[in-house]
């Protein structure tokens, strides 16, 4: 298990305050915004002084009930050898539904949504994952993710689902112990619980962010400071296992480097306070059953617990940290140099798996999400079992994210339209769908602006017409050297 230390992740806002932060061992760049062949210069300054970079991916869903595209684990596995990363990481979630496997028009949620947690749901996801391993060039770690909405019956608890789906695939896995308190807020579930039922040995690292709680439900927005029942949880995932990795995620309203620097001063201080409650737990600080040392036998015991296999066993014997790295007072977590990418063939070995899931299991899994996404981004009825009114929040928050997305993609919208442009886009937004990605959501949303009247006249609706005209059709507009004379002399 590659040991990554306290990390950061890389955002182009706060690049230049990354570069100079001290004690960052590692950053998680987000894949889909990185270019393989033109590498961000802040990127390529961090490797050089061999921090370790690891890209996260957002739009793989492998909680899809169809199969992993091959062209998005293509880009995935580019970006990693890029990159030298030691592993990349995805989450368990759905991000698109519909389809020839339902026979319904195709819908983009924009974001992450959960899976259920039910037997078909694991089946189609074991084979999805099983695919992108064979893909990727480094290992692959999920990620369990926030959600707003359950799904009406389940079977399982989300640590049972972990583990199996660890068991029986042997992927890695990313505990984002923010999201754990986001559905306890919102769904009633216990993060202690779930860390208990999770086979931490296949832990690859932990996510660590903020969120805010408007009218009871949690919004786990990376735009926030890290309250404390975050590093509460955080603590008590570090008193039953030291965590490989740790890392700091805000992806908007970023502070000043100075206020980063204290959250991070915080995560190290859950860590060790985790650390020093399990030494404190431990019967003898050096000696185990029939004298054998301590050292020797916590591996052993935690790997007889959570059953992961004996392939892990070995794994995870080579690299247990011994109580005195944990009983240091360092000021991080203990980093490994920089590693190199793991090779295949030190993937933790799954348990064998006899059939792959039957069609009608993806199929009875993919009518069940497009139901629920078309509820939610194509205003069509709310399927039976769901809470429509945790739905609404969850439609909201879809559209709200959407807005968010284009206005970085396509920051000229904001500009044109100033302060209406938000209120436009969430109008835009009820009942229309995504069709193809947030370039051509920028673009739809902009035709329907103009041709519902709603962009008063004058230079906002010339401005938002021209951004238009440029953009939608097969190569940009050539304009004359008086035309562009013209449009300079009407900006200023």
């Amino acid at each position: 298990m590659v040991r990554l230390g306290t990390g950061i992740g890389w955002r182009p806002e706060i690049a230049d305050a990354v570069e100079r932060m001290p004690g960052i061992d590692w950053v998680e760049a987000v894949a889909e915004n990185v270019c393989p062949g033109h590498l961000p210069d802040s990127l390529l300054r961090l490797r050089e002084r061999g921090v370790t970079v690891v890209p996260h991916g957002v739009s793989l869903g492998l909680g899809d009930a169809e199969r992993p595209d091959p062209g998005r684990l293509a880009a995935l596995a580019e970006r990693a050898e890029a990159l030298g990363a030691p592993l990349v990481t995805e989450h368990i979630a759905f991000v698109r539904a519909g389809g020839p496997l339902t026979a319904s028009p195709r819908l983009e949620a924009g974001h992450l949504l959960p899976v259920p947690r039910t037997r078909d749901a694991l089946d189609v996801l074991c084979e999805n994952v099983r695919i992108a391993q064979d893909a990727l060039p480094v290992p692959l770690a999920v990620e369990n993710i926030a959600a707003l909405v359950a799904w009406p019956g389940e079977e399982m608890t989300e640590g049972q689902f972990l583990y199996e789906l660890a068991d029986r695939t042997g992927v890695r896995l990313l505990v984002d112990v923010a999201n754990l308190h986001t559905n306890h807020v919102n769904r009633g579930e216990d993060p202690a619980e779930a860390l208990a039922e999770l086979p931490l040995e296949a832990i690859a690292y932990v996510h660590v962010a903020g969120g805010f709680e408007r009218d009871g439900v949690w919004h786990d927005s990376h735009a926030h400071p890290v309250p404390r029942p975050v590093l509460d949880i955080l603590t008590d995932l570090a008193s039953r296992v030291s965590p490989p990795g740790v890392l700091l995620e805000r992806d908007d309203r970023f502070p000043e480097p100075a206020e980063l620097e204290r959250e991070l001063a915080g995560i190290r201080e859950a860590v060790r306070t985790g650390a020093a409650r399990s030494l404190a737990a431990r019967p003898s600080a050096r000696t185990g059953p029939r004298g054998v040392t301590r050292d020797a036998c916590a591996p052993a015991a935690r790997l007889a617990v959570s059953a992961v296999g004996a392939t892990v066993a070995a794994a995870v014997g080579a690299t247990a940290v011994p109580a005195s790295t944990l009983a240091a007072p360092a000021a991080s977590l203990p980093p490994a140099a920089p590693a190199a990418p793991v090779a295949r063939a030190e993937r933790v070995a799954p348990r064998q798996e006899p059939v792959a899931p039957a069609g009608a299991a993806r199929q009875r899994l993919g009518l069940a999400q497009a139901a629920l996404l078309s509820a939610l981004v194509a205003g069509t009825p709310v399927p039976e079992g769901f809470d429509r009114v945790r739905l609404g929040v969850q439609a909201r928050a879809l559209a709200a994210k959407r807005a968010d997305v284009v206005a970085k993609v396509a920051p000229e919208l904001p500009l044109i339209l100033g302060d209406g442009y938000r209120a436009a886009f969430l109008t835009y937004a009820q009942g229309r769908p995504m069709r193809g990605g947030y370039r051509q959501d920028a673009l739809d949303f902009a035709e329907e602006t103009l041709l519902s009247g709603r962009c008063a006249p004058g230079r906002p609706r010339r401005e938002l017409r021209r951004w238009w005209l440029d953009r939608s059709g097969p190569a940009p507009r050539r304009t004359s050297r008086l035309g562009r004379r013209g449009r300079a002399l009407t900006r200023h």
